[in-house]
């Protein structure tokens, strides 16, 4: 398995996890900046593209 592949695959899931997150809210009750969803959602969102950008990386070096 090349190196490089889980932690892309799982910041994709991660990232797919907080997109659902954003748009559940925002369908619900619309977007607020003081609604601890939406950060939390922004956060996860983060968290996932952080993991794709670093597993790509790995998978474009070796």
């Amino acid at each position: 398995m090349r190196e490089g592949l889980i932690p892309t695959v799982l910041g994709t899931a991660v990232t797919a996890t907080g997109f659902a997150m954003r748009s559940f809210d925002m369908k619900k009750r619309g977007m607020t900046k003081r609604d601890t969803t939406v950060a939390i959602g922004a956060g996860i969102i983060g968290f996932g593209l952080a993991h794709v950008v670093l597993g790509s990386i790995d998978l474009v070096q070796k």
